[in-house]
């Protein structure tokens, strides 16, 4: 079966879907398709877009997390606050791309960068949290 090639501009609703979703604001959403779109080209293909989506949503958003080390103080672990910032934002962008774009696992494992049996385990365990809204309260 052929995949038809979609421009960054037939990806636009696509992209804004995902967007609304990721920050539930259509401000912000709006901020995070601009920034994608300035950070794209005319010709980019639909992986790099999405991948150009996921890196500025990170960079922009990502989930604001705080841990506190002791009950003395509350000090934000960069290293892994980012991890966890990153590996929830992968979780509900693997669940979007596959319900919202219809990718199939590969594509979502190649925007990602992980492995597909990474990527079925996130999609098994995302869907779960998105029906409890657990990772939907997690959104920027």
């Amino acid at each position: 079966m052929m995949r038809i090639t979609k421009t960054p501009i037939d990806l636009l609703d696509n992209i804004y879907s995902l967007a609304f979703w990721m920050t539930g604001s259509e401000t912000e959403s709006r901020d995070l398709v601009s920034t994608t779109y300035l950070n794209a080209g005319i010709d980019t293909p639909e992986d790099e877009l999405l991948k150009t989506f996921r890196n500025c949503y990170v960079d922009r958003y990502g989930q604001k997390t705080e841990f506190c080390i002791s009950s003395k103080s509350c000090l934000p672990l960069s290293s892994l606050a980012a991890s966890l910032r990153m590996w929830a934002a992968d979780i509900k962008l693997s669940v979007l791309l596959s319900e919202i774009s219809g990718l199939r696992h590969r594509e979502i494992s190649d925007i990602i960068g992980k492995p597909i049996e990474t990527v079925r385990l996130w999609l098994y365990w995302g869907r779960k949290f998105l029906v409890n809204d657990d990772l939907l309260k997690a959104s920027a």
